[in-house]
């Protein structure tokens, strides 16, 4: 496998690998891998012979006073986990490589991303989107593929790819979980062992959501109470939002249908986590 840094390597690699004949599948990350991004390598090469990962902690997508600082690093342990999974090139660029010049574009949602995420945290998906956009093109993927934990985002990378007619396939691949059931994330390293205890509501309220849901329940005010109820029960947990909705729309929805999802993002301890679970029949 190999590491490079620069948008020319990257090109150079890409474009020997599509003279071989082989198909170009991509996973973007920030670094710090776990099992859930490892999963995605899985997913890339049952699509793609040729895997590109990027490592990149794109400040574009941090709040003023988000964890960009404090985000966990470990290009060594990252690079040597993503080739052990069968990756065949890491991108890992500096943030002057990816932004060389004085921004003058960026990509921005609008309906799909103006609730939830992106009104938590204004600017965000802006960041991430321009962020991706520039990635598909100089990667320039026949496949690319994300995690459901962060659906919103997946969905607006969806759009973003079918609506200015990106010559990508955007997959999404189920949530990984640990064993207590918590999704992995790489801000679970920053949960002390009675804050881990506490976001254990979170995957728990979801999941007690989705049992209503196969019960008959469909009110979506009804389902978001089912919810409510286990995180209120938890003093450990500040909830950002919970809510059932579209996940075409991402619009709150009267009565969860085929195409539900219950969403939630709290802050426990110091920690964001989101989590989600699909609502159907």
């Amino acid at each position: 496998m190999n590491v490079v840094p620069t948008i020319a390597d990257v090109r150079a690699a890409v474009a020997g690998a599509r003279a071989r004949g082989e198909t170009i599948s991509f996973v973007p990350t920030m670094g710090a891998l776990h099992e859930g991004h490892l999963s995605l390598v899985d997913a890339a090469r049952r699509v793609g012979g040729y895997v590109v990962m990027s490592i990149f902690v794109n400040p574009l997508q941090f709040g003023p006073n988000e964890d960009l600082a404090r985000y966990p690093r470990d290009l060594e342990s990252d690079t040597r986990r993503a080739s052990e999974r069968g990756t065949s090139l890491v991108f890992a660029p500096s943030v002057d490589e990816i932004y060389r010049r004085e921004r003058t574009i960026e990509v921005r949602a609008i309906r799909l991303g103006e609730e939830w995420e992106g009104a938590s945290r204004p600017g965000h998906f802006t960041g991430v989107l321009t962020v991706v956009a520039k990635l598909f093109n100089i990667v320039q993927p026949d496949f690319a593929v994300f995690g459901q934990k962060d659906l919103q985002q997946a969905a607006l990378v969806q759009a973003m790819a079918r609506e200015l007619d990106l010559p990508v396939e955007v997959m999404v691949e189920p949530t990984v979980r640990d064993s207590d059931g918590l999704a992995l994330s790489s801000r679970n390293q920053f949960l002390g062992p009675a804050d881990r205890m506490a976001a254990l509501a979170l995957p728990r309220a979801l999941m007690k959501v989705r049992a209503a849901h196969k019960s008959g329940v469909r009110g979506g005010a009804e389902l978001e109470r089912v919810a409510e109820e286990v995180l209120a029960a938890e003093p450990g947990i500040d909830l950002d939002y919970l809510a059932v909705v579209d996940r075409r729309t991402f619009k709150r929805v009267k009565t969860g249908g085929a195409h539900a999802a219950a969403i939630a993002a709290v802050r426990v301890g110091g920690t964001r986590l989101i989590d989600n679970e699909l609502l159907e029949s």
